[in-house]
């Protein structure tokens, strides 16, 4: 059968996005894997490839899967109408986050299976039974649309990591030496584990694993990244440092190996803290920037979404990344209820700490939380468009305006300007005045973001 993989590119009133940063889709890579002996298979990211009509007229597929994030929603739907429009028999699929966490959102006409949770064995079985001409009907993990209404399944059983097949890498090769983080270019993503066992309220990754911490076995991980070319490579996780040993373990492996890469990791500060150690035998195997979600300034806000850190935590995790040299990618929320004193709090803050980095987000409600389920009355917009982390979802107790002000001016002066223009440094010299203009863009966009709703 003819198998079409779309990775959708952003909707036009959010921001941020692809603009910003690009990992690559790997989601699709994998349940491309799963699909991929026996089919032909071919991904398209529409992020960064607008031809989709012209594939469409030259493969012709028979089924196409689409993933989903919440921002994603509308413009998944949309390209399902306009999928169905040109042919009617194609059988359309939606998969991915959003899809797990509020499937009721894709239920319409448009939508032939919605796959709920980790999709390759899932979509596996969809493609097998449609291609033996097989009902579709109760394969576990779907949704499948009927004349009479939805059809819901039974939960796919939880398979381990290591029973995934390895993702299939070659079909983004026309567009891997695009993926990319700031100056980290051309960027491979790799996941080592999945799940968190934090139950923070603004995320639903621990839901959607049943509060499981599902690591990957390092002997695996290592056969993987010495098949990856790109000279970095991300960890595609929700937490890479949480579990020492086998993280220990897996450098280990890696330095044995001989491989030698530039490693980007997401890691809580206070295992940052209780661990420098750990992050002592990464830097020596590569370990170049770990993103460290230090959310808030006040131990009061990161005891509202239960992150179960402390602003120490925040502060000492800073100080041992910044003693070993790895970059530090320090992230910080916003609430809709901060004031003018509270910006200029958490500008103070990031200049105290000496960041040479920082990015900031609006603490958004998204479907599948704890926090949309507590504050889902009070939403301001129901738009998933601006569910991108820069548009509030929630009032501002500032005027919207100048809300946005005050959230651009952290982007423009929570990092002195001189580390700003130092940072630059990192970049290759011919991709600076692109960046130059992606970051007006964005400036201008953010600051006029109050005219959105």
């Amino acid at each position: 059968m003819r198998i079409l993989l779309i990775e959708p590119s952003k909707p036009e009133l959010s921001i941020g996005g692809e603009e910003v940063f690009l990992f690559e889709p790997l989601a699709l890579e994998y349940v491309a894997a799963g699909v991929c002996r026996d089919h032909e298979v071919r991904i398209i990211d529409h992020r960064l490839d607008k031809n989709l009509d012209a594939l469409l007229d030259d493969f012709q597929p028979e089924v196409v899967g689409i993933t989903a994030y919440t921002v994603h929603v509308n413009v998944v739907k949309r390209l399902s109408e306009y999928l169905k429009d040109r042919n009617p028999k194609v059988l359309t699929v939606v998969g991915g986050h959003h899809a797990t966490v509020k499937h009721e959102d894709f239920l319409c006409p448009s939508i032939d299976v919605v796959v709920k949770g980790e999709g390759v064995f899932p979509f596996q079985e969809i493609v097998s039974r449609l291609a033996q001409g097989r009902s579709l009907a109760g394969v576990p993990g779907t949704i499948l649309m009927t004349a009479s209404g939805p059809v819901h399944s039974s939960q796919y059983p939880p398979k381990d990591l290591d029973a995934l097949p390895l993702p299939a890498r070659h079909l983004t090769r026309p567009y891997r030496h695009e993926y990319y983080s700031e100056w980290m270019k051309p960027l491979a993503s790799l996941r080592t584990s999945r799940g968190c066992p934090f139950r923070c309220r603004f995320c639903a990754e621990w839901k959607v694993t049943g509060g499981r911490y599902i690591r990957r076995d390092p002997e695996k991980v290592v056969e993987e990244l010495a098949g990856i070319q790109e000279e970095y490579v991300f960890f595609a996780d929700d937490e890479s440092l949480i579990d020492v040993a086998r993280m220990t373990r897996l450098a280990g492996l890696i330095r044995e190996a001989g491989i030698r890469k530039r490693y980007f990791c997401y890691g809580r500060s206070d295992t940052i803290t209780r661990n420098p150690e750990l992050l002592r035998i990464w830097r020596d195997v590569g370990l170049e920037r770990v993103f460290v979600g230090l959310e808030f300034f006040r131990d009061e806000d990161l005891d509202y979404v239960r992150k179960n850190s402390t602003s120490k935590d925040n502060e000492t995790a800073v100080r041992i990344l910044h003693g070993l040299g790895i970059d530090v990618y320090a992230s910080f929320m916003v609430r809709p209820d901060f004031t003018r004193e509270d910006f200029a709090t958490l500008r103070t803050y990031c200049r105290r700490l000496d960041l040479n980095f920082a990015s900031f987000a609006v603490l958004t409600p998204l479907p599948g939380t704890d926090l949309y389920a507590e504050v889902e009355n009070r939403l301001i917009t129901h738009d998933y468009d601006l569910f991108d982390f820069l548009h509030t979802q929630l009032p501002t107790t500032l005027p919207l305006k100048e809300f946005f002000k005050e959230f651009d001016g952290l982007y423009t002066n929570a990092i002195p300007l001189g580390k700003q223009i130092s940072l630059l440094r990192k970049y290759r010299l011919n991709d600076i005045p692109g960046l130059l203009v992606k970051g007006r863009r964005f400036h201008e966009r953010l600051r006029n973001a109050h005219l959105d709703y």
